[in-house]
């Protein structure tokens, strides 16, 4: 059984359509959801959570459809924003008195283990914890109220790369007994690479690949050569970029066997494919700006 399960969800902005986005998710494991800023990740994670009212679609989590069982079903989800930005002048001990209020399966006994572990002063305001510090809270909280499904929304963003390494080792420890799984939204594919099991990519509204991460980076390579020969294998590029006599490209890796052998491919990494997914169909130009 998913532990999450999005069936055709939609919703439509004046500037801005989320489109018949599908994906499901298991436990145990790590799911990375990533697009550039405006993709549609946040809208997604906020109708997943019921915080923005959705068009159309079903949302189940662990069997059950979200909105006939919200009560519950919220019990065993943890939801955190890329920023913990509210009562900034409540310290943390303050703040999790209330929160624990409405979790039938709080453990405060854990909940100050994984505070100690993360080094988490309860007399430190909100305002007062670092970035990385917060995800820590989040996650302190999270798995207090014992919850299964943890979402997470750019969760390392603006963290020095120690501490999003740390992050990601608590992530996979998070998921490590197979009874949890974690959705987080990022655009540092670099973290993805270190820990996601599997890969939702998201593009203007609409899911472009869903795919286990090996999966996903093996189904795409680069290629190099000279202009010359780009003129003859231009339409199998998903886009490409050219510099002076020689060109970059992306192709699928079905149309490799179509390329001529005087080409070099290599294998990708998530960021390269989702620059030339982005710009499928056209070619990638250097902007010039006049300073």
């Amino acid at each position: 059984m998913s532990i999450l399960e999005i069936k055709n969800i939609t919703k439509t902005y004046p500037s801005f359509k989320l489109d018949d986005v599908s994906f499901s998710i298991e436990g145990g494991s790590i799911c990375g959801f990533i697009g550039r800023n405006g993709a549609g990740k946040t809208t997604t994670l906020k109708g997943i959570m019921g915080l923005i009212h959705l068009d159309s679609g079903e949302i189940h989590v662990f069997g059950h459809n979200m909105l006939e069982n919200e009560s519950e079903n919220r019990q065993d989800i943890s939801f955190s924003l890329s920023e913990l930005n509210y009562f900034t002048e409540v310290k943390i001990g303050k703040l999790t008195e209330v929160t624990k209020r409405f979790y039938k399966n709080w453990n405060n006994e854990t909940y100050l283990k994984i505070c100690e572990k993360f080094g988490l002063d309860q007399n430190k305001k909100i305002k007062e914890l670092s970035s990385g510090m917060k995800v820590k809270y989040g996650l302190a909280v999270a798995l207090s109220h014992k919850a299964k499904l943890l979402i997470f929304d750019e969760p390392t963003s603006g963290l020095d790369p120690v501490s999003r390494d740390e992050i990601l080792e608590i992530f996979k420890s998070v998921v490590k007994d197979g009874k949890r799984s974690i959705l987080f939204s990022t655009h540092i594919t670099s973290d993805l690479e270190k820990c996601a099991d599997h890969i939702v990519y998201i593009r203007q509204g609409k899911i472009v690949k869903i795919d286990t991460k090996d999966g996903f980076i093996d189904s795409y390579k680069v290629v190099t050569g000279t202009t010359a020969e780009l003129e003859k294998i231009e339409n199998y590029l998903v886009s490409y970029k050219v510099e002076g006599l020689n060109f970059e490209g992306l192709v699928k890796k079905e149309n490799v066997s179509k390329l001529p052998s005087s080409l070099k491919t290599s294998t990708p990494a998530l960021d390269t494919i989702m620059v030339y997914e982005d710009n499928e169909g056209e070619e990638i130009k250097d902007e010039e700006f006049d300073f």
